[in-house]
């Protein structure tokens, strides 16, 4: 709750801090509104509020009614005075709810309030005519205004109950579709708030706020400049909910202090989240318009042609899709506001990042904050903080370029990560090869980092080997411990791999913690078990070479077990006794191989026909000094 400067009190979207319509009950004391109010209100006003004896004190009854509510409404424009009489008995005080400040749907109207309706949309279209909106979208603002045009039917009856036409207005209107004209045209915002209502979504009271912001532009300019936005903004899916998880990651990792346009942002996240569904509706297009008008109101200021037109224009020239740009714009707003020179000077911060032109759209739709000033700062103070750690900087640019997020971290985060990376002997080129390959390492927390490494050392590592692992498998310290780590040990625990052996398989393929059990490793097992191999012949192939759970079936396992089988015309088995065969060439090291030693009839284990080195295997099969290659093997050996 806050004072405005005219001594009123503003609350809430609906209610004051007493539950009670968000009104300006302070004004009922006749010295106060005669005193703050008299000079704003039309003459007219003023006479309908004395002859309704208006000026009685709180509790009191006056002559014709017991309570009048009064709601101030200021704008670019000047300040009116709204108010709602209503007849009560003295065995109820009811405080009745403003119509001009968004009714609640009320019951289903009788046969005469249908009329009335009618009567006041058709007046409403008639009213919308006048100010050169089209036929079309006349009726499309009066069908679907339903608050707005039931906000008229309720200011005629108003007047009417209190026989007050003739004090309010010099001339008598005839009908009842010419009375809800006089109060359109009395409300002074030209068929705004109908439009907003209904072209926008926004309720009675936010159709209103938004309206006085509105006053310099025409109402067929601001319909143009709506269906501009959603046609151009708002076209398109959500695919899978990107924006919203977009937003979340961004605000989740920003730890800087931020400026304008990223406390705006902010904001308009903010009022998102306190509404139902959360950012979870950021995504979806009407809600998010909604919310975006609300929070930004001048957006419907901007020239058409000048800003909006031509800052689409630049950024599909920049490979942003039409359907991508919803993207930038929710997730940040303002930059809607600023000149296109302004946005152009800001994008060279993406040439210091050694950007290729073509992921230059990609990067600004991951991160749009990247045109932030505050953000560009920060990456100023990362890069001189990666220098003094000896790091080179074309590894700090690809970790940003893959994990833009980072450009909100602070320094100040960053380096207790750095520290903690440090003690297992990580710094330098190594420790810019560590957030090349895994970017978001840095902005893990150290407790989460220190967890994983206290992991690794119960299995038996030394902090030098879990370096070596760091260096290896990176993403492998990003991740959950018990969502991911613990649960790639129980599965190898459950293929049979005993506690004791977890080690061995670990540094042989660290990698494999990080795996999809269920699109990766299972379907390998079950491959090579279809092939004849037992759960347990697996598991010693595991134990024995762990990275044939990371080798492509198709790529990889296939071709090779094919040729051993049906080429080689070896038994399956043979490969558990020496899964390595898996890992060498099939093209450069196995079929050489093997065609050389057909050629001799000499037989031998897989591990003696490729765990040796060329001289080695030389020197124990042929004559000559070095391997020859034969020429490619006819087809009936293929």
């Amino acid at each position: 709750m806050v004072d405005d400067e005219f001594g009123g009190r503003s609350y809430g979207d609906d209610d004051n801090e007493d539950g009670e319509p968000r009104l300006v009950h302070d004004f009922l004391r006749r010295d106060f509104v005669v005193s703050k109010f008299a000079i704003y209100l039309p003459a007219t006003t003023l006479e309908l509020l004395l002859a309704m004896d208006c000026y009685s004190t709180r509790g009191r009854v006056g002559h014709t009614v017991n309570q009048v509510w009064f709601s101030v409404q200021r704008s670019n424009y000047g300040l009116g005075l709204n108010f709602c009489a209503k007849r009560t008995t003295h065995h109820h005080h009811h405080r009745h709810h403003h119509p001009l400040l968004a009714p609640a749907p009320s019951a289903a109207p009788g046969p005469d309030q249908s009329q009335d309706f009618e009567q006041a949309q058709e007046a409403l279209f008639e009213f919308l005519r006048g100010f050169g909106v089209s036929e079309e979208d006349s009726a499309a603002i009066s069908e679907n205004s339903p608050r707005y045009v039931g906000m008229l039917v309720e200011g005629v009856r108003d007047v009417e109950e209190l026989q007050l036409w003739s004090s309010w207005k010099s001339e008598a209107a005839a009908g009842f579709k010419e009375k809800v004209l006089c109060i359109a045209k009395d409300k002074g915002d030209n068929g705004k708030v109908a439009f907003l209502e209904s072209f926008v979504g926004l309720t009675l009271s936010s159709a209103m706020n938004v309206a006085r912001y509105l006053f310099p532009e025409t109402l067929p300019g601001l319909i143009a400049k709506v269906k501009y936005m959603k046609e151009i903004f708002f076209s398109g899916s959500n695919n899978g909910g990107i924006i919203e998880k977009n937003a979340r990651r961004m605000m989740m990792h920003l730890s800087i202090p931020v400026d304008e346009d990223l406390q705006l942002t902010l904001s308009f996240f903010e009022k998102i989240e306190a509404r139902r569904g959360g950012l979870d509706t950021l995504g979806s297009t009407d809600i998010s318009f909604r919310y975006l008008v609300e929070s930004f109101p001048r957006l419907l200021l901007l020239p058409l042609e000048s800003q909006m037109n031509t800052i689409v224009e630049f950024l599909e020239n920049i490979g942003i899709s039409r359907g991508c740009v919803r993207n930038i714009l929710l997730l940040f707003p303002p930059f809607l506001f600023h000149k296109i020179e302004v946005i152009q000077t800001r994008m060279l911060v993406l040439k210091e990042l050694s950007v290729e032109e073509k992921d230059v759209g990609k990067l600004l739709i991951k991160y749009p904050w990247v045109l932030s000033t505050s953000i560009q700062e920060n990456y100023m103070e990362i890069i001189y903080f990666f220098d003094m750690e000896k790091v080179p900087k074309a590894s700090v640019d690809r970790a940003i370029r893959s994990w833009p997020h980072l450009l909100g971290c602070s320094t100040s985060k960053i380096k207790l990560m750095v520290e903690e990376i440090g003690k297992l002997g990580v710094r330098n080129k190594k420790l810019g090869q560590v957030i090349s390959k895994s970017p978001q390492i840095l902005l893990r927390k150290p407790q989460e980092f220190i967890e994983v490494v206290s992991l690794l050392e119960k299995l038996g590592f030394d902090k030098e080997t879990i370096g070596s692992i760091l260096c290896r498998c990176p993403e492998l310290f990003a991740t959950s411990i018990e969502r991911t780590l613990k649960r790639k040990l129980k599965f190898l625990a459950a293929i049979g791999v005993s506690k004791v052996h977890f080690p061995r398989v670990i540094k042989k393929y660290p990698e494999f913690l990080v795996s999809d059990p269920e699109r990766t490793l299972l379907p390998r097992m079950r491959y090579l078990m279809n092939l004849g191999l037992s759960e347990k012949d697996v598991a010693f192939m595991v134990r024995r070479f762990s990275p044939l759970l990371g080798y492509s079936i198709e790529e990889v396992l296939r071709p090779k077990l094919d040729f051993l089988v049906n080429t080689m015309e070896k038994p399956i088995k043979d490969v558990v006794d020496y899964p390595r065969f898996l890992s060498y060439s099939l093209e450069k090291k196995i079929k050489p191989r093997f065609w050389v030693l057909k050629q001799r009839n000499i037989e031998c284990s897989l591990k003696d026909m490729l765990g040796k080195n060329d001289e080695e295997f030389a020197s124990d099969f042929l004559e000559a000094g070095k391997t020859n290659v034969p020429p490619p093997a006819s087809p009936a050996h293929q």
